[in-house]
């Protein structure tokens, strides 16, 4: 039967239709290349500039000036005295970034300066702390002799990674800086609750619970310790130390820790019997000969961290 007519394309139609539909075709996947392409080249566009990002934040970290250290460490360290019934801190201004410490005064025969660059996972700082501490603080409050501290990152490679020395050294500076009255408990606390070598050490948190426990409870002192506010500067006065003469002495550096110096002279006697670093002092403000007082090495025989 013939069809009737309109019922149906005829082959011209058809063909025609056929290419219509290959061009729409070639078409649509022309744009979607393109399109692909462009998102390709955007992404690895911004993939490019957020690595230049990253690279220049590096850069200008590492290029940046380390931060003022705290106050009252101009030297340092932190210098304690006694009035005969408390102990307080001697206040110097902050040891600006790069600049070069400024000596404390040099022990008398009358008043003998006792200087100690301790580190607060050294196990010997720990022995030499808990065996003198008691009669360190009387002779501070009673104003017999002078204290100096200076905490040290020494051993950051002993402590799993979480750089307890650094972070512990820090405390104190926090300390020192917004309520340096407190540092002698302070100090005496961080050895009672002294963390073994290689192992991770206190926490911060832990950190901000010792300190206010041991009275130094200023507001600023908890975020001074979480957020690392002096890590640059423990680094800057532990690279000095390993590295420059010690004021007030013949010392070329710190070795070891504890170094300990009175009136500039070298202790290198017991860790463990506080008779004898007693002894060492007297016979140093009287100037008699300390030649004869070792009993056993002193300096912790980790190797400092670069």
């Amino acid at each position: 039967m013939t069809p009737s007519p309109g019922t149906g394309d005829t082959k011209r139609e058809r063909r025609d239709a056929a290419r219509e539909k290959a061009r729409i075709t070639r078409e649509t996947e022309a744009r979607r290349r393109r399109r692909n392409k462009w998102f390709a080249q955007g992404g690895l566009v911004v993939g490019v500039l957020a690595v230049i990002g990253v690279i220049a934040l590096v850069i200008t970290r590492s290029l940046a000036p380390a931060g003022p250290g705290p106050l009252n460490m101009a030297s340092d360290g932190l210098v304690l005295s006694g009035d005969g019934t408390s102990v307080s801190a001697a206040t110097t201004d902050a040891l600006e970034a790069d600049a070069e410490p400024v000596a404390s005064t040099a022990g008398t025969a009358e008043k003998p300066s006792i200087v100690v660059y301790l580190d607060y996972l050294c196990p010997y700082c720990g022995q030499f702390d808990t065996t003198n501490a008691e009669q360190l603080s009387t002779w501070v409050s009673q104003g017999d002799v002078d204290l100096e501290i200076h905490p040290l990152g020494f051993l950051d490679n002993a402590s799993l990674g979480t750089k307890y020395s650094t972070r512990s050294a820090n405390a104190f500076a926090c300390v020192a800086n917004y309520q340096p009255d407190a540092a002698l408990d302070v100090n005496t606390a961080l050895f009672a609750q002294q963390p073994a070598e290689n192992t991770s050490g206190l926490t911060d948190a832990e950190l901000v619970s010792l300190v206010e426990g041991a009275g130094a409870d200023d507001p600023g002192i908890a975020g001074c310790i979480t957020g690392g506010e002096f890590d640059d500067w423990v680094a800057s006065a532990t690279e000095r130390a390993l590295n420059d003469p010690l004021p007030n002495s013949d010392e070329a550096k710190v070795t070891g820790t504890p170094t300990i110096l009175v009136n500039g002279q070298k202790y290198g006697g017991s860790l463990t019997d506080p008779t004898v670093f007693a002894q060492f002092v007297a016979e140093v403000a009287s100037g008699a000969s300390t030649a004869d007082t070792s009993t056993g090495g002193t300096e912790s025989t980790a190797t400092p961290t670069p």
